[in-house]
This record gives structure tokens, sequence and C-alpha cells, in this order.
């Protein structure tokens, strides 16, 4: 069983495009009526996993027996598999980052940064995720890294696997947050990740299940495009197949909640998700753009939450 301990502050290891953490109590506040108050849950899982931030509130604060996180990206998993199986070694390799890259003036962190880069996209790696390796700590070094101290703290591979990301502008940025990597580290122990599709998750989801889906969002306009952090596009195909299975395991009894963009902050007229998920609750909320190379357009916009149950008492 996953100990439930609320002073161990477990957070996102990595800065993530579309990160929850400033939803957290709004995603909470829809959550079924007996897991609010009894903060227990008996099987959650996170089939996008991202930066994890929900996974994280919830091993902050509830009760969790089991936890499963699912993530299609292989370089997002080997780093969360490294932080649970290894993560003294990573500490260890993140602090000499730190001390290399931290004093240098700008061009010479950039020139850092670009020769860091390079040799992530240069060496080939083994996804075997049940041997690791020196290779794998290595990479999962570089992995937070160049998320630490690239423009916008991006994650993005092209199509060829590379990535792509330039290097940014930070003053002093964390490379290595011993203390976080640790309690990442401890809530992480029992939980079982693994590396695939969404729909792997099907076969263990039942009606004690917690689903949470946060998928690649649809864009609101042609300029907002970011659905290919994994060298994957998340097409309106891809929506509609996630809309088949959250009707699959809605028919199961699971209970589920699901966000992504709202395509009315830029057409009215735009009902795709109001058609897709049209047999079950859609919530819109207030969220803050947080990635978008003009600041000025980084204001709040509605988001939908799409939850199956009555959550109404």
């Amino acid at each position: 069983m996953l100990k439930y301990d609320n002073n161990s502050g477990a957070k996102p290891f990595l800065k993530w495009a579309g990160g929850k953490s400033q939803l957290l109590t709004t995603i909470e506040d829809h959550f079924p009526e007996e897991i609010k108050k009894s903060k227990k849950i008996e099987k959650y899982f996170e089939v996008f996993v991202g930066g994890g931030a929900l996974y994280f509130y919830l091993m902050n604060n509830y009760n969790v027996k089991e936890a499963y996180l699912y993530d299609i990206n292989p370089e997002l998993i080997l780093t969360y598999n490294v932080i649970k199986n290894n993560p003294k070694e990573l500490i260890e390799l993140l602090c000499n980052l730190q001390e290399k890259y931290v004093p240098l003036e700008h061009d010479d962190r950039k020139e850092y940064y670009l020769k860091i880069r390079k040799s992530f996209n240069n060496d080939l790696i083994d996804f075997d995720f049940e041997n690791y390796s020196d290779a794998h700590i290595t990479r999962a070094s570089q992995i937070i890294f160049m998320n630490k101290t690239c423009f916008n703290g991006l994650f993005r591979l092209n199509k060829k696997g590379e990535f792509n990301v330039p290097h940014g502008r930070y003053k002093n940025p964390l490379i290595c947050d011993e203390k976080n990597i640790k309690a990442v580290s401890k809530k992480l122990k029992d939980t079982y990740i693994i590396n695939g599709n969404y729909t792997v998750s099907e076969d263990l989801i039942d009606d004690n299940s917690l689903v949470y889906l946060d998928p690649p969002y649809r864009p609101i306009s042609k300029k907002s495009s970011f659905t290919t952090y994994a060298g994957f596009e998340f097409t309106d195909t891809h929506q509609i197949e996630l809309g088949e299975f959250y009707k699959r395991i809605s028919d199961k009894g699971v209970k589920a909640i699901l966000s992504n963009s709202d395509p009315k902050n830029e057409d009215e007229t735009d009902n795709f998700f109001d058609d897709l998920y049209k047999d079950f609750t859609i919530d819109r909320v207030q969220a803050k753009r947080s990635i978008n190379s003009n600041g000025k357009k980084r204001g709040l916009i509605n988001e939908i939450l799409v939850t199956n149950y009555d959550n109404l008492t």
C-alpha cells in the first residue's frame, strides 16, 4: 500500500506544457464526493502523466492504495524510473551539471547547453526499463538539465526523436533540486510506471478506479498548436479515439476526469468537445496560459473538465 504522507512535499520535477499545478484545487472540486470526504482512492490511473502534478498532489494529500502512471514518451518514463530507482546517482550528476553551468556567462552557458543537447541527440539509448545502466541515469540527468535551462521549459522532440528546443535565459536555474528528487523517489516507490499508449491501461481499470486523462490539448488556434512533444501528432482523429476510450471505461463504472482545451475560446460555434462528450458533464474552468512566446498573451482562458459521474449531493 502506498503510504499517505502529507509532509513530504513531492512536486513535479519537470516544467511541462499544459501542467496542472494551477488547476489542482479546481480539479479536486470536481472529484466524486465520496473521494473528497474519505481522502481515499483504491486505484488511481494517470494515463498521460506528463509532469504528474495531480499525481503528486494526490500522493501528498490522499491515501492512494495503488497508483499507475502511463505515458507514450519513453524519455519521460525513463526519467520517472531513474528517479524512482536511482535518486542518489541522479542527484550526483545533476549537481555536477549545475556546478559547471551556473557560473558561466550567457554565451558560455548556451555553448554548454548545446553540447549537452547534441550528446543527448547523438547517443542511442536502449529503453529497457527492467535493466538500468549508467547510460539511463546520464540520459535522465540530461533531460532534467535541458528542461531547466531551455526556452520556456519546453519538452519537445521532432519526428526524428531529437530534442530541438533552443537555449533559454534563466538567472539562477535550480538544476539539482535534491530535496524534491528524494521526495519524488519516495512517492514513486510503489507506483507502477508504464511506457505505452493510454489504451494499455484499459484491462487494469475497474470500477474501483479513479482515472485522470490529460491528453495533448486540441489547439485552440493554428498558431497555438503544440501536440508533438513526444514526436507524435495528436490529431482530431486521436481525440475522437480517446473519446471512445472514455466511453468504454465509463461503461465499466470507472470514475473518470478528462481535461482539454476549450475551442470556444476562439470560435463560439466550435462544438467539437461538446458533441464528443455530450453524454457526460462538461464544465468550463479558467486557466492561465503558461507557455506563449508573447508574454502579453498569457492571460486567462477557458479549459474543459469532463466527468462521468454525478457530483451533486
